[in-house]
Formats: structure tokens, C-alpha cells, sequence
């Protein structure tokens, strides 16, 4: 049966395991605002909602909002998905073609404890992944931001990035996604039986990761080897390499690209030293790369590691509040992660 290990963690070899904190005790100890780079045309035929939820997920709103529109699930768009124990704003669309939204619906939605904060119309559906950043305001406290390594824990993470993670939360309590997803693969994946392609997405997710912290562990997770992919900051192109130039070695030390890991599925493999981990992961996890690559799914990449955008620190009596962003799809648990011990990251 497949669990989670515990995988390595950037500042450990400097710093050791963090102390124990605590984050999320109360949902405004954990924003998230969903950032766009760009805005409704304030016509069309979907309207479009940006709203603020608490202590519900972004599907649950879906529902409410299909009930109360009188819409189907599938006529309601979203970019991102948020936690449930969160102050969550992000942006969800309704087809309404030729109508006007009920007239309460501010209100009801109310009532189920979701404030309307803009609506406008747009020509088009809002589309999954389409936003650019999520914005991050967490209050952490406990052990760990009592002590003295907190702070060059924090500047450390500002200088070099974070470890880009998938968070706990994409395998499941106790795994339980990862296992259904092996389950799944090891029988042939089906579309029928996985319609938003959730158990590929947690397969890859886990060899990401795995491929992540074994980089961690050799120390160059943050830099450049022969066979790359890099990816360019703020942005998704990618560009391979076949050997490290010392340009590279300056950029990434910028931040200015990011070497990158497989999403695992049909394609090119790396060559080089970056093939020789892709080679390593197949041997360790055969049946699901084998599971993968039979369902279809394309190969992609995604980026090892995360720059922390606009970070800031704030220390408040017994404890610290952090304000950052992070491009889409990346977790602030990878960052809370690094500088406190939890459960929930670990």
C-alpha cells in the first residue's frame, strides 16, 4: 500500500526539523485571495462572481450557486481550487444566457455565508488555471516562530524559494487518494470512472514529489543539470538544456529560471543527469509510471521550485503573520512546511 514518506525538506541541512507551530486554527488565520491579470468585459453571456467563502470548499459553492441560478454544475466556471478551513476569495462564473441572475442572490448566498464581493459579464466561461497568483495571508504560532531561527528560516526561503511541492491535501486523509488512484491505474485507467482526471493528477503529484525530494536530498533542487528543463519565471515556458553554462547557474541563482521535474505520462524522456532521476523514478514506482503512460496523459513539467512574491513578515505578541503570493498551482503548506513542525505537512 502506498503512504506518504517524509520528504526532504530545503532547510533541514542548515537549520534542522523545525519546532512545532501551529496555522489554520481559525479560518481567518488562513487567506487566499485568488489574483486574475485581467478583468470581466462587462458584457456577455456569463456572469461572473468574485466571492469570499469560509469554511466551505470551492465545489460547494458550485453547488449553491447551480441550485440557486437554476443552472447545472457543468454551467458554473472556476479557476482554482480553495481550502475549506480558509478565508477563500476567487472568482466563479454562471451561463446565463438571455437572463438576469435571481434577484436575491447576493442574499441568498448570505445566508449560506458567502459575501459577493464584484460581479461583472463576461463573453466567456471562466476557465480552470487562467489566474495568475494567489495571494497568502497566514497567521502561524507555537514553538516554532518563538524561536531563534525563524526569521533566517524566513529570509532563507525569500532568497532561494520554496521546495514547489504538492501539498498533503492533493493525496488525501491518510493517503486515501493516492491508493485509489494506484488501484485505479493498476486495472486501466478509465475516463468514465475518473471524469475530472483527479486520480492521474494525484498519481503525478506523488512522482513529482518524489523526484523533488530526491533532488533535495543531492542539493541541487535549485539548480541547473545537464538535461533540464528550465522554465522561466512568472511564466510556463520551458526550454531544455544539454549542459549547465555558467549563465544558467547565474540565472537560477536569481530566480530567473527554475528547473523543473516530470509530470509523468507519454513523451520525450530527459536525458542527461535529469534523465538519470526520471529513470530512478520509474524504477521505484513501475506500475504507476506504467499506469500513466498507458491512460494517455501527456507528459508535462512543472517547476521544482516556487519564488516567493512580494513576502513580508510582521511579528505580533505570540505570533507571526506572513504575506506572499504564489503562482497558481503552487501550496502555501510547502512554505508553512519549512518553517514550522505539523501534522498536516510533515
Amino acid at each position: 500500500m502506498l503512504n506518504l514518506p517524509p520528504w526532504q525538506r530545503s532547510l533541514t541541512p542548515a537549520f534542522g526539523v523545525p519546532a512545532p507551530g501551529q496555522y489554520r486554527a481559525q479560518p481567518e488565520d488562513f487567506i487566499v485571495d485568488e489574483q486574475l491579470d485581467f478583468i470581466p468585459e462587462a458584457h456577455g453571456e456569463h456572469l461572473w462572481l468574485r466571492l469570499e467563502k469560509r469554511n466551505q470548499t470551492t465545489l460547494d459553492m458550485v453547488k449553491q450557486l447551480s441550485r440557486l441560478c437554476g443552472v447545472t454544475p457543468r454551467d458554473i466556471g472556476y479557476s482554482g481550487m480553495k481550502d475549506r478551513v480558509a478565508v477563500a476569495r476567487q472568482w466563479l462564473s454562471v451561463h446565463l444566457p438571455g437572463r438576469d441572475a435571481p434577484a436575491d442572490l447576493s442574499a441568498s448566498l448570505a445566508a449560506l455565508g458567502v459575501t459577493v464581493l464584484e460581479q461583472a459579464r463576461h463573453p466567456r466561461k471562466l476557465k480552470r488555471g487562467v489566474h495568475r497568483t494567489n495571494h497568502f495571508t497566514l497567521r502561524l504560532s507555537g514553538e516554532a516562530v518563538q524561536s531563534a531561527d525563524f526569521l533566517p528560516r524566513w529570509e532563507t526561503l525569500c532568497a532561494q524559494g520554496v521546495p514547489n511541492y504538492f501539498g498533503h491535501q492533493r493525496f488525501g486523509a491518510g493517503a486515501r487518494n493516492l491508493q485509489r488512484a494506484a488501484a485505479v491505474l493498476a486495472k486501466g485507467w478509465r475516463k468514465r470512472d475518473d471524469r475530472q482526471g483527479m486520480m492521474l493528477s494525484t498519481a503525478r503529484s506523488f512522482l513529482f514529489n518524489e523526484l523533488l525530494s530526491a533532488r533535495l536530498q543531492d542539493g541541487n533542487w535549485c539548480q541547473p543539470i545537464a538535461g533540464d528543463a528550465l522554465m522561466l519565471d512568472g511564466t510556463q515556458s520551458v526550454f531544455g538544456i544539454e549542459a549547465v553554462e555558467e549563465s544558467l547557474v547565474e540565472r537560477a541563482a536569481a530566480l530567473d529560471v527554475h528547473p523543473t521535474g516530470v509530470l509523468w505520462g507519454v513523451g520525450r524522456s530527459a536525458e542527461g543527469d535529469a534523465g538519470a532521476y526520471e529513470a530512478q523514478l520509474a524504477a521505484q514506482h513501475p506500475a504507476l509510471c506504467e499506469g500513466l503512460e498507458k491512460s494517455g496523459v501527456k507528459r508535462g513539467q512543472r517547476a521544482l521550485r516556487a519564488r516567493l512574491i512580494a513576502p513580508q513578515i510582521t511579528f505580533d505578541a505570540d505570533a507571526v503573520l506572513l504575506s506572499f503570493a504564489l503562482p497558481r498551482g503552487s501550496f502555501a503548506t510547502a512554505v508553512i512546511g519549512e518553517l514550522i513542525h505539523h501534522p498536516d505537512t510533515a
